[in-house]
């Protein structure tokens, strides 16, 4: 029987997890936007709701264990894989690894890849998207009932959302609490990541193809 390196364990857990995980990260999401969107609900849904995002939480921190087991880093793994340790503090963050789920698809499906183009443009929309969402219903949470709050109703919080992700910012609606201004914060800096992956891939590409048009043009005579 082959002995496995830890690397190796840990490159086949992650492989085997990562597609039940961002699943697990999308039923998070719902029973959050259950919590911030359905105050007059139901109490039993809204406990319900609770429960369900506590239980994925915590499959989040066993999976969170396993990897530092299964890793053999020991104390090194917090600061080796950042974002894993940021994704089981809070678990929205799951959403972010597209990139792994991406290739954890690829392994099941014998479909040829997306160029690196295609990729990051493909990438750079889900994360907006998903950044979108989870970031209205943070702020929206944070700042509905705060004095003098300009985000009052999650359509505004929407609107914010996509205006900063944008890099555009508006300001006609701003986060007032401490809480929503690190939100806002932290969505700013997504955006500009975001944007400057897109722009870089798009201009990337077209370059490419300025150049095989220019190769394939015929010598003037």
């Amino acid at each position: 029987m082959d002995v496995l390196i830890p690397g190796e364990r840990l490159r086949r857990w992650e492989e085997r997890t990562e597609i039940p995980l961002f699943a697990a990260a999308l039923l998070f999401l719902a029973c959050y936007a259950v919590r911030v969107l359905a105050r007059g609900a139901d109490p039993l849904l809204r406990d319900t709701a609770l429960a369900v995002a506590l239980a994925v939480w915590l499959v989040f921190v066993l999976d969170y264990a396993v990897r530092l087991v299964l890793s053999g880093e020991r104390l090194r793994f917090p600061h080796r894989h950042r974002m894993d340790t940021l994704a089981m503090i809070l678990p929205l963050l799951r959403l972010l690894r597209i990139v792994p789920l991406y290739n954890a698809v690829q392994q099941k499906r014998e479909q040829p890849r997306l160029n690196l183009q295609a990729r990051v443009i493909a990438y750079a929309g889900l994360s907006a998207v998903l950044l979108a969402f989870a970031g209205s219903l943070a702020v929206y949470s944070c700042e509905r009932s705060a004095p003098g709050a300009t985000i009052r109703t999650f359509g505004d919080a929407v609107w914010w959302a996509a205006a900063t992700l944008s890099t555009v910012g508006y300001g006609d609606v701003t986060p007032v609490t401490p809480l929503g201004r690190v939100i806002a914060v932290a969505m700013m800096a997504c955006g500009i990541a975001l944007l400057g992956a897109v722009t870089g891939s798009f201009s990337s590409w077209l370059l490419q193809t300025f150049r095989r048009d220019d190769e394939e043009k015929p010598p003037d005579s």
